[in-house]
């Protein structure tokens, strides 16, 4: 494919990736072990859309910089505190914990008070607006809700490319896919950074990107596997090559657009962009490096047989040149 004078990826690639399929297959299962343990013994530094906090709305006489209110709080003992402008610009939303852990009136006024202490500088004074206490089971409500939508697209994904294609490429299309958000999440878990629902929203988009990725493969190899009188691993290889410079381009494209995103989106849109471009990178290395090998072992692999033309696509099939 050419951009421009640009070749980024030759047309007659012919690079041997089944032949390191073993080697790939056995790093993607060191990793997806190393995942697993990572986020069952650190689990998940939830945010408080998971764990409820203190709410507290505020008004400034001017516009003020949410990263310098930020900066503000954690400087006065609020690490962590989550700040979005809402409304005018000159409103702001914090949420945080409070410091002594308690919940009641009393605690949440005192919360409310130091945020407006810290927030206010001597030429833009913060007032308050509103202060309440969110408990923890709104965001175990959350949390339920975005695994029933997980769930709900995992089920989307085996029932649609069961249909679309046949249900060996559903089930190694979804572990690719639910191996890539595994992958992310461990990195979270690992880093201890935040879990938010922007982060929950940037997974939910991983396995998009990561199931549109390995699709455009896997309709490479039904093509190749009823055109080519090749041996399996033969079509896999000639599949990978000739979808490479599409996946590559459409790849770095996502990231550097996510890229943007964590550069100049601010605080709040930090862990979005962040599991987008780790999803970007291991999306793309799983479609070429795992979803094709796992077709070729165990009950998985497929062969000309599964791919035989069915009767009403013998007609579509006749008309391609």
């Amino acid at each position: 494919m050419k951009i421009f004078p640009l070749t980024l990826v030759p047309n007659d690639t012919r690079i041997d990736f089944m032949r390191m399929r073993w080697v790939s297959m056995g790093i993607a299962a060191l990793l997806f072990v190393a995942s697993v343990a990572t986020i069952a013994i650190n689990g998940f530094n939830y945010a408080l859309d998971f764990t409820g906090g203190t709410v507290v709305e505020v008004r400034f006489d001017r516009a003020a910089s949410v990263d310098g209110v930020r900066e503000r709080l954690a400087s006065a003992g609020y690490d962590g505190a989550q700040v979005q402008s809402f409304g005018s610009g000159t409103d702001l939303l914090v949420r945080l914990q409070p410091r002594d852990g308690q919940t009641t009136t009393d605690a949440n006024n005192r919360t409310a008070q130091d945020v407006l202490a810290a927030a206010s500088t001597p030429d833009n004074q913060a007032h308050l607006l509103r202060t309440e206490f969110v408990g923890p089971q709104v965001g175990a409500e959350l949390a339920r809700n975005g695994l029933y939508a997980a769930l709900f697209v995992v089920v989307g994904f085996l029932i649609y490319i069961g249909f679309r294609f046949e249900l060996k490429f559903a089930v190694v299309a979804t572990l690719t896919t639910l191996f890539d958000v595994l992958l992310v999440a461990a990195f979270f878990s690992l880093t201890g950074r935040e879990f938010d629902l922007t982060v929950l929203a940037g997974l939910l988009s991983v396995m998009g990107f990561s199931i549109n990725d390995t699709i455009v493969v896997f309709d490479r190899v039904r093509e190749n596997f009823r055109s080519l009188r090749v041996e399996p691993l033969e079509v896999m290889n000639r599949s990978i090559n000739q979808t490479l410079s599409r996946t590559i381009i459409t790849s770095v494209v996502f990231f550097l657009s996510v890229l943007a995103l964590y550069l100049y989106g601010g605080g709040s849109l930090e862990g979005l962009a962040l599991s987008q471009m780790i999803g970007a990178v291991v999306g793309t290395l799983s479609s070429i490096f795992i979803a094709c090998p796992l077709l070729t072992v165990g009950p998985l692999k497929v062969t000309k047989q599964d791919l035989l033309p069915k009767a009403k696509d013998e007609a579509a099939l006749a008309r391609r040149p």
